[in-house]
């Protein structure tokens, strides 16, 4: 698990300038000026909604639709290179709100199946994104020494595993 393959890293990054847990927003340092914060906002929970979807949760009604609008907001062109690649970027003139959505775009749109390994803890105190890298493709946790272990313990516990008595009373 961990840090996303670029171009998928700027979205990560986006998502996570916010931490669930502790209601840290760092969205602020992390845009540039000019930006309309609460649409950035908006988008950020969008991605982190469809991110959920990739780790097999429920995503909220209308998060698709809204934000193939937010998208349909900030065009890509086709900008080819000297080697004749060609490659989808945000079209030139965009505010600053709208670059970002575009830049966000074309991120998704670079990253063809690596978009499917971007997930979102499953962990409802965490939802932190992080990039799948398992063999299988089906993480859950955005680290298994922390979500994980928290998740086993809670299931473990859930099915009435826990003794009544501490294990070092049982020596004698």
């Amino acid at each position: 698990m961990g840090d996303a393959p670029e171009p998928l890293r700027l979205v990560q990054d986006l998502v996570n300038t916010l931490d669930v847990e502790s209601g840290a927003d760092g969205l602020e340092a992390f845009v540039d000026a000019g930006v309309q914060l609460e649409r950035v906002r908006e988008l950020r929970e969008l991605l982190r909604a469809v991110c959920m979807a990739h780790s097999g949760l429920d995503m909220p009604a209308g998060s698709v639709e809204i934000l193939s609008e937010r998208f349909a907001s900030a065009p890509l062109v086709l900008a080819p290179d000297v080697e004749g690649a060609v490659a989808l970027v945000p079209a030139p003139g965009l505010p600053p709100t709208e670059l970002l959505f575009a830049r966000v775009a074309a991120a998704v749109a670079a990253s063809g199946k690596d978009w499917l390994r971007l997930k979102a803890c499953a962990s409802e105190t965490c939802r932190w994104l992080y990039y799948d890298r398992s063999p299988a493709g089906r993480g859950r946790w955005c680290s298994m020494a922390v979500c994980g272990s928290r998740a086993k313990m809670r299931a473990y516990r859930a099915r009435g595993n826990v003794s009544a008595v501490p294990p070092s009373e049982y020596a004698e």
